[in-house]
């Protein structure tokens, strides 16, 4: 009489950490949902020396997973790009392009890329692992995020932008989706496929390159492209993330982008009344329609959120002393 059984291993599941047995036999990347949280869960590949343990996200370059690296013993996130896209020079261009512009730039809050190699034909991205969600995903789970998180999140992106244009380079898709948290709630920039060198003319480009929520008139209008371009997409960024709104709202995607040249913005205060004037006037900037009436660098930006942000410390501790002690009690020695 024959074992009919199938052999189980125990994994842990990366979604709530739950110890669950899943089939033995399960094929490489393939999934089962885990019985306590739905978390899709799959037998640990290994994969050259980097066991990839579960998917973080999937795009149309190819799937992220949570790794560990056997050799150096740490965890680490794998981008393993589509094996069909092997084959296709733009594709393998803009995967090359993330990795050498991540590996040249050293700041804390841009992602880390270890290593980009081939193996068996197929081409991968090992970086930092940074799995705590995206500053998207806080939108659509909060509707708003807090004011001094928006501002905290602003700030060390300016910085990050600002050290990428040191480099040369634009990153030209900055969005909510491209700002990841890693484990101690710090934001790390991601995605430098669409990035170019600060110099190249724009106008030599037949297509527009990024996301149309946040994109700069300038790009629509196919004029120069500079580092005013990725931050008025990171202004976007913060006002939608400030009043759970994008800064122009249309029903066609072809009426968003007319909107950023022809639409006058709508002051971060005037949609959620509760944000601070040093912030509304600060995002209003960065978002001007004409490049030259923004902010002349990314250090005035970063100040002029910064000073917002000393602004609502006060505000907030003033605040909370005034509700505890009575309206003296916060000027007391």
């Amino acid at each position: 009489m024959t074992d009919d059984r199938k052999p189980l291993r125990m994994v842990a599941c990366s979604g709530c950490g739950a110890k669950l047995f899943i089939p033995g036999d399960l094929p490489p990347f393939q999934t089962v949902a885990c019985g306590k949280c739905g978390h899709e869960v799959m037998m640990p590949v290994l994969f050259r020396h980097f066991e990839l343990r579960s998917a973080i996200a999937s795009g149309g370059m190819g799937t992220v997973y949570r790794a560990f690296d056997t050799m150096l013993q740490r965890e680490v996130a794998v981008k393993l790009m589509k094996r069909e896209l092997s084959e296709d020079r733009e594709a393998l261009d803009s995967f090359c392009r993330e990795a050498r512009a991540c590996a040249g730039l050293n700041h804390t809050n841009i992602i880390h890329v270890y290593t980009f190699e081939e193996h068996e034909g197929q081409y991968f991205l090992v970086m930092e692992l940074a799995d705590a969600g995206s500053l998207d995903n806080r939108i659509e789970r909060e509707g708003r995020v807090p004011e001094l998180d928006v501002l905290d999140v602003g700030i060390k992106v300016a910085s990050a932008l600002d050290t990428a244009l040191k480099h040369n380079l634009l990153h030209r898709d900055i969005k909510p989706g491209n700002i990841l948290y890693n484990s101690e709630r710090e934001p790390k920039l991601i995605d430098f496929g669409l990035a170019r060198q600060a110099e190249l003319d724009a106008h030599a480009e037949e297509s527009i390159w990024g996301t149309p929520y946040y994109i700069a008139p300038e790009k629509i209008k196919r004029e120069r492209e500079d580092f005013l371009s990725d931050m008025y997409s990171l202004a976007g960024t913060l006002y939608h993330a400030l009043t759970g709104h994008v800064p122009f709202e249309a029903p066609t995607i072809e009426g968003v982008i007319a909107a950023h040249i022809h639409t006058p913005l709508t002051p971060p205060i005037q949609v959620a009344p509760d944000i601070t004037a040093p912030t509304s006037e600060a995002l209003s900037i960065a978002l001007a329609k004409l490049p030259a009436d923004r902010f002349k660098s990314y250090d005035e930006f970063s100040m002029a959120l910064t000073a917002a942000r000393s602004q609502l410390l006060v505000n907030t501790y003033r605040n909370q002393a005034v509700d505890e002690k009575g309206p003296r009690s916060w000027f007391r020695r």
